[in-house]
C-alpha cells in the first residue's frame, strides 16, 4: 500500500515470488499468486501516498471537490479490496479452476497419464468404482469367461493376465485410500513436531555455512604471513564457538523427533508403494485389451497383404539382382510393420533379406525363410478368420468400453471432458506437501 506498482512489480515481486512458489506448506501456483499480486497492486492505486487512480481523479475533478474528501470517498472501495484478497486467498479455486479448465479441455490438454495429474486422476477412478464398481466388475467377469481358443497362446495369456489384474484395480485403488488416509491421521500429531525440528536444523545449517567460512578463512592463512599462529587460533575459536552452538541447538531436537519422522516416513512410503503397485497393476490390464483389440482390427488389411505376399515370396531367393530383391523385402516388411500382430511372418521376412544383404549372400537360406514367412502367414490368417467368424471383437469391444474410463484411463491419449472438469476442480486448491520433505 506504500509503494507504487512499480516497485511493487520490479522490486516486490522478484523477492517475494520465489520463496512463496517454492514453499511446500504453501504449495501455491504461479497464477494464484499473479492475481493477488494483481489484486494488490489494484489497491495500491487506490491508497496514498502513491494512489495513482486518485491523483487522475484529481486532474479532472473540479476544485470544489477537495482531496481528502476523495481519500474518504475510496475507503469502501479499498475495503473491497481486501475482502477481494481475502477471499481469494481463503479460496485459491476460484482463481484456478478456469485456467485448469481451458487447459485440461483443450487440444494440448496433457494425457491422464501426466504425473502431475495422477492424484486427482485416481480420485475420479475412486469414484467411478464407487459408483459404477458392480458394472464394472460384472464387465470384467465376462471377459474373463470369453472362448479364445481361437487366438494364439500369447495372445489369449496377456488377455487373460490383464482380466485378472483388472479384477485387483478396485481393491488396491482402495488400498491407496486408506494408506493415504492413514498418513493424514498422523500428520495432526507430527505437524507440530516436524515443523519445530525444521525449523532447528534450519538453523543449524545456517551455523554450517558460518563454519565453513571460517574453514575457508583457515586455508586462506599463509604460513609466512605475519601473526599467522595468533589468526589461526582466532579462526579456531569461532569455530569451536559455532560448533557449540549447533550442538546446543541438535541438544533442543525432541528425542521423539527420530522415531516419528521415521513413522511418518515408513507411512509416506507405504502410499507411495500402493499408488505405484496400482499404476503398474491398471497399465498392465488394459495393455493386452488394446494390443489384442489392433490386432483383431487388422484382419482386413492382414489379408490384403495375402496377394502380393505370395506373389513375393517364389521371386526370393532367384536370379541375382540381390540389391533390388532386399528393398522389395523391406518394402514388404514396412507393409506388415504398420498392422499389429503379424510378427513371425515380420521376423521371417527381415531373416531372409539379411540372408541376402550378408557379404556373402545366401538365396538359398533366403527362400527358405520366405517359405518360413509364407507359412506364418496361412496360419495367421486361419486363427484370425476364426476369430472373426466367432465376432471376438464385439466382444472385446465390448469389455474395452467398459473400462477405459477407468481401468484404462491412465493409457487414454486424450483428456476425456468429464474427467478433466473433475481433475480441473481436484487440482485448483493447494495441497500442503510439506510434510514430505
Amino acid at each position: 500500500f506504500f509503494l507504487d506498482f512499480i516497485e511493487i512489480a520490479v522490486v516486490v515481486v522478484p523477492i517475494v515470488a520465489p520463496i512463496l512458489l517454492s514453499d511446500p506448506s504453501a504449495n501455491v501456483t504461479a497464477v494464484w499468486l499473479g492475481v493477488m499480486i494483481g489484486l494488490n497492486i489494484q489497491t495500491s492505486f487506490l491508497t496514498p501516498p502513491f494512489g495513482f487512480a486518485l491523483f487522475y481523479l484529481r486532474g479532472v475533478a473540479p476544485a470544489t471537490v477537495k482531496t481528502l474528501q476523495m481519500y474518504k470517498g475510496v475507503i469502501a472501495f479499498i475495503g473491497l479490496q481486501l475482502s477481494a484478497l481475502v477471499i481469494v486467498g481463503l479460496y485459491p479455486s476460484l482463481v484456478n479452476y478456469l485456467p485448469n479448465r481451458a487447459l485440461l479441455l483443450s487440444e494440448t490438454a496433457p494425457p491422464p497419464r501426466a504425473p502431475q495429474l495422477q492424484y486427482c486422476v485416481e480420485n475420479y477412478v475412486g469414484q467411478e468404482f464407487a459408483e459404477n464398481g458392480d458394472k464394472i466388475m460384472a464387465a470384467i467377469k465376462t471377459a474373463q469367461g470369453l472362448d479364445l481358443k481361437a487366438l494364439p497362446k500369447d495372445l489369449a495369456k496377456d488377455f487373460t493376465k490383464g482380466t485378472e489384474e483388472a479384477a485387483k484395480a478396485p481393491e488396491l485403488l482402495q488400498a491407496v485410500f486408506t494408506a493415504e488416509q492413514a498418513v493424514k491421521d498422523a500428520s495432526g500429531d507430527y505437524r507440530p513436531l516436524h515443523t519445530e525440528t525444521r525449523a532447528i536444523q534450519r538453523q543449524m545449517r545456517v551455523i554450517d555455512t558460518r563454519i565453513k567460512g571460517f574453514e575457508n578463512d583457515l586455508k586462506r592463512i599463509r604460513n609466512d604471513s605475519a601473526n599467522a599462529e595468533e589468526r589461526r587460533a582466532a579462526v579456531n575459536e569461532r569455530i569451536a564457538e559455532a560448533e557449540a552452538e549447533k550442538a546446543a541447538l541438535e541438544a533442543t531436537i525432541s528425542p521423539d523427533w527420530a522415531e516419528a519422522n521415521k513413522s511418518f516416513l515408513a507411512l509416506l512410503k507405504d502410499e507411495t508403494n500402493a499408488r505405484n503397485t496400482y499404476r503398474r497393476t491398471v497399465d498392465n490390464a488394459y495393455e493386452p485389451v488394446t494390443i489384442l483389440l489392433s490386432t483383431l482390427r487388422g484382419n482386413g488389411a492382414f489379408t490384403e497383404l495375402g496377394e502380393p505376399l505370395k506373389e513375393l515370396i517364389p521371386r526370393i531367393g532367384q536370379g541375382d539382382d540381390h540389391e533390388a530383391m532386399i528393398d522389395e523385402i523391406k518394402a514388404m516388411e514396412d507393409r506388415f510393420g504398420d498392422i499389429e500382430g503379424p510378427g513371425e511372418v515380420k521376423k521371417a521376412l527381415s531373416k531372409a533379406r539379411r540372408a541376402l544383404k550378408n557379404r556373402n549372400p545366401d538365396p538359398e537360406k533366403a527362400a527358405d525363410e520366405a517359405q518360413k514367412a509364407l507359412l506364418a502367414f496361412n496360419d495367421e490368417v486361419d486363427w484370425r478368420s476364426e476369430a472373426s467368424s466367432q465376432n471376438l471383437i464385439a466382444d472385446i469391444e465390448a469389455y474395452e468400453a467398459e473400462i477405459s474410463g477407468t481401468i484404462g484411463l491412465r493409457q487414454a491419449e486424450n483428456m476425456p471432458r468429464e474427467v478433466g472438469l473433475f481433475v480441473a476442480s481436484c487440482n485448483s486448491g493447494h495441497r500442503d506437501i510439506s510434510l514430505n520433505f
